[in-house]
């Protein structure tokens, strides 16, 4: 993907996974889709539960649209400002705990170098994008 660890960009790199074996692979996972989708949302359930009314944690709005339909595979998490700590502490403390989430938007692609020098990189230009890049989960 051209990227070295989490955070650096070594080459331009792309995100395709699928080749001949994959794509069968997934062919035959389709049977059990359904089951996976209904597995995830049950786990999806009780981290609302939990985090729910957590002070400094905001949750996805996963009911937005009514024709949408979720499949569970991702659970982001906002951590604000509110919180007992900050989001990079907070991610480092759920490795300890073999909670393995990932910094969603982090690092924002125009920190790397073969974008941060055009103008739409300017850090004056992104306010919204650098603030959620540093509080998601």
């Amino acid at each position: 993907f051209g990227f070295r660890g989490e955070t650096t960009v070594v080459a331009p790199g792309i995100n395709s996974k699928m080749d001949e074996m994959r794509a069968a692979y997934g062919l035959l996972n389709l049977r059990q889709v359904d089951a996976a989708i209904a597995a995830r949302k049950r786990v999806a359930e009780k981290y609302v539960a939990a985090l729910a009314d957590v002070k400094g944690i905001e949750l996805f709005p996963y009911e937005i649209n009514p024709t949408f339909k979720w499949n569970y595979a991702y659970f982001p998490i906002l951590v604000t400002d509110d919180y007992r700590m900050s989001r990079d502490a907070l991610y480092e403390f759920m490795k300890t705990q073999n909670v393995l989430g990932r910094r969603y938007f982090y690092p924002l692609i125009t920190a790397f170098e073969p974008y941060k020098t055009y103008p739409s990189a300017d850090e004056a230009n992104l306010s919204i994008a650098n603030r959620l890049a540093s509080q998601v989960i």
